[in-house]
């Protein structure tokens, strides 16, 4: 089976267009999916990732910023929440090959739109998912 040409669909994910969508739903967002929805854009961006990543990518930043969600957005917090839940799904998926340059990069600008007792709770929640869900051993958790 052949992937699509998603690289095509460049100008819909442009970073001007991404970075004012994310900082118009920052704060309603929380500071959790911003980060997420960074480490992927910023991901997305590098050479150092495969294409089948860059396609689940695609797919999920694409879930985010449509206006089509099983879930609307306008929803108080169940809906931003089913986005985060996609998010959380593919960044589980590709974590381990995501550049320490890119999860720096994406701090970096999570520091600019959020005080540092947020942007440790993103810390908690990805250290709690990540032992959680892809224990660093490869091994599954007894």
């Amino acid at each position: 089976m052949e992937l699509p040409d998603f690289m095509s669909y460049s100008d819909k994910f442009s970073s001007k267009g991404f970075v004012e969508k994310i900082s118009r739903v920052a704060k309603r967002a929380g500071s959790k999916l911003v980060y997420v929805a960074l480490v992927l854009f910023y991901t997305l961006q590098s050479k150092e990732v495969s294409v089948k990543d860059k396609a689940i990518i695609v797919g999920a930043l694409g879930y985010l910023i449509s206006p089509l969600d099983v879930i609307p957005d306008a929803i108080p917090i169940v809906g931003l929440s089913e986005d985060l839940s996609v998010l959380v799904y593919v960044i589980n998926k590709i974590w381990v090959d995501v550049p320490e340059e890119v999860k720096q990069k994406a701090h970096d600008k999570l520091s600019e739109w959020f005080d540092e007792d947020e942007i440790t709770e993103v810390e908690d929640f990805l250290n709690e998912h990540r032992t959680k869900d892809t224990p660093e051993t490869g091994e599954a958790e007894a």
